[in-house]
């Protein structure tokens, strides 16, 4: 009887145990991101852009720059040119996929170089506290009070066109609020108890900022740079527009548009097509930004 008991026991040991590890591979980040529609459709959104861009050389069809004056403003699939051609008979199809590749580059690298900076300030700031904290805020206010664009635009206008450069102006119009994001955050974690406790064994205070307080404050700063490489690309695009960001005839989605506004009537599909792709990829990043707010933000929980 006894020994039966025993094994009764065990076996429902066993199954609480397969429960919980059963429970914990469904509520891990990547099952959760999977449950969410909107984000998954943002996730196939950004691969597909990112295995454009990375893939460019294999999947254009023409080189992006040859100039062929004999087959100006071309239609869509006119003499084997996918999107038609530009106004000096360049493939289109050909100078998107390497737009793919500039504005995701432009984009994502001003998101590092911002959130790089901008943590740095944010630990800083939020642990030190006092005169330290002052200064640097009153500074982050002083360049948020720039609207991003015409910061960027500053920044452009002393450093020059060349997508170092554009990574440099948009990642510098980041800093703020990378800053101010990761600020608020520190202010929350440096007061629980295991910082208390580890001030207490007296650890050392680079120890604690990036041993304990850093990876405590990582979902927020994922979440938020997950959303701000959507409004990179548009900065990207924008500086692009007018002239101050990648200079012809490097091709990105931002001067194939500007391209394009001379041409509306006569080449509509010039404008419209690098449109559509950099609404697509706003969109993928959105919706991906939003998704992963979800799983990593437990006030967020469905």
């Amino acid at each position: 009887m006894t020994e039966k008991t025993y094994t009764t026991e065990k076996m429902g040991i066993e199954a609480h145990s397969q429960l919980v590890k059963k429970e914990r591979k469904s509520n891990n980040v990547w099952n959760k991101l999977r449950r969410n529609k909107t984000a998954m459709i943002g996730l196939v959104i950004v691969v597909f852009m990112i295995v454009l861009a990375v893939f460019a050389p294999l999947l254009a069809t023409h080189d992006p720059n040859a100039i062929k004056p004999s087959e100006t403003y071309l239609g869509l699939g006119e003499n084997g040119h996918l999107f038609g051609t530009d106004e000096f008979g360049r493939d289109l199809f050909s100078r998107v996929v390497y737009g793919a590749r500039i504005s995701l580059i432009a984009a994502i690298g001003g998101t590092i170089v911002g959130g790089v900076i901008g943590i740095l300030l944010g630990l800083i700031s939020g642990y030190a506290g006092g005169i330290v904290d002052a200064v640097i805020m009153r500074i982050m206010d002083g360049m948020l009070a720039f609207p991003f664009v015409l910061l960027a635009i500053i920044l452009m206008t002393i450093l020059g066109s060349g997508l170092q450069n554009v990574i440099l102006a948009i990642g510098i119009g980041n800093v703020p609020t990378f800053a101010r994001v990761v600020r608020g955050q520190v202010h929350i974690v440096k007061n629980e108890e295991y910082c208390n406790a580890g001030r207490v064994i007296g650890i050392s205070n680079m120890r604690m900022l990036f041993g304990h307080i850093l990876p405590n404050t990582i979902s927020p700063i994922i979440v938020y740079a997950t959303l701000n490489i959507a409004g990179a690309i548009i900065s990207e695009a924008t500086l692009s527009f007018l002239g101050l960001g990648i200079a012809q005839p490097t091709a990105s989605w931002g001067n194939i548009l500007r391209a394009g506004r001379d041409c509306l009537n006569t080449a509509p599909h010039i404008a419209t097509i690098s449109g559509v792709f950099i609404l697509v990829t706003v969109l993928g990043f959105n919706l991906l930004g939003d998704g992963v707010r979800d799983v990593l933000d437990p006030k967020m929980k469905r």
